[in-house]
């Protein structure tokens, strides 16, 4: 179990990573982007995965991490009840969630003979 004072601790290790209101949650952004966020009331996080990390972390056997289930969660965002969850587990999702988006998309560079 991971409690909110945790999960912040935990987000805020990234480098470069913020922590700034949306909405009625707390975000933990890099490079502008959010990664993760946090609900108080809900005591669960919503982490940005790709669909094939969203389907392993979704595969958990205490049923504590899933989809979001709208279109938010067909785009990779995904919801983790940090009560049923171990904080190894949930450290690793900050971390793919983190690397998701601060990895650079590069263009392919092509050269005229």
């Amino acid at each position: 179990m991971v409690d909110e004072a945790t999960f912040r601790a935990m987000a805020l290790a990234f480098l470069g990573a913020e922590e700034l209101p949306h909405f009625e949650k707390t975000s933990f952004r890099a490079q502008k982007k959010i990664f993760a966020s946090y609900s108080t009331q809900d005591k669960r996080a919503c982490l940005k995965l790709s669909e094939i990390d969203q389907s392993v972390f979704s595969t958990h056997q205490s049923g504590g991490v899933y989809p979001v289930p709208n279109k938010w969660g067909k785009q990779g965002w995904t919801l983790f009840e940090l009560e049923k969850l171990e904080k190894e587990m949930i450290l690793d999702a900050l971390e793919t969630a983190y690397k998701e988006v601060t990895k650079k998309k590069t263009k392919a560079k092509t050269t005229k003979p």
